[in-house]
C-alpha cells in the first residue's frame, strides 16, 4: 500500500508527470520514507546535495542564509520537491529546509536520482520545465523587489 500512495505522489509531480508508471514504480521502491519533526533539518545551506526530497505530508520552511541574517524564501508542502538542484548542478545546497510540522517525505539519493534522469530522458524535460517555471517566478520576484527598493529610495 506504502508503495502504491508514493507513486501516486510522484505522479502528481511535474518532474514526473509524464513518465510511464512502471518506471515511476522504480523509482518509487528505491527511494527512502523519512520523517522529521517540527524544527528539525531536512538538508542545510552549504552542505553537498546527497538527496532530494520529495514532501508526502507536512509544511517546511526553505530558509537562505545570507550577510544580513536568515530570510524565509519559500514554504513547502505537499508534492514539492527540494534538493533537486544540488544534485543537478553538483553544488552545495542554497538553502536551508526546516520541519515546520510533522514532515513525511520521500528521500531519494544522488545516485538513483542521476540514474533514473539518464535512463528516461522525460524526466530531464520535466525538470527542465520546473526550473525554468522557478527562474521565472525568482526574477518576477526579484523585479518587485527592486521596484519597492526603488520607489523607497527615490522618497524624502
Amino acid at each position: 500500500m506504502t508503495i502504491q500512495r508514493d507513486l501516486r505522489c510522484l505522479r502528481q509531480l511535474p518532474l514526473f508527470r509524464d513518465v510511464d508508471p512502471q518506471r515511476l514504480k522504480l523509482l518509487a521502491f528505491a527511494s527512502e520514507r523519512v520523517h522529521f519533526e517540527p524544527g528539525e533539518t531536512v538538508c542545510r545551506q552549504g552542505e553537498p546535495g546527497d538527496a532530494a526530497y520529495v514532501i508526502l505530508e507536512g509544511r517546511a520552511r526553505v530558509v537562505h542564509e545570507g550577510a544580513e541574517g536568515p530570510v524565509e524564501v519559500a514554504t513547502l508542502g505537499p508534492n514539492d520537491v527540494v534538493g533537486e538542484i544540488a544534485i543537478l548542478c553538483g553544488v552545495p545546497r542554497t538553502a536551508t529546509v526546516v520541519a515546520e510540522t510533522p514532515l513525511e517525505t520521500l528521500r531519494i539519493d544522488r545516485d538513483t536520482f542521476l540514474a533514473t534522469v539518464r535512463q528516461f530522458p522525460e524526466i530531464a524535460l520535466g525538470i527542465m520545465r520546473e526550473l525554468a517555471v522557478r527562474l521565472h517566478e525568482t526574477t518576477r520576484r526579484l523585479g518587485t523587489l527592486v521596484a519597492e527598493c526603488g520607489a523607497r529610495s527615490e522618497r524624502p
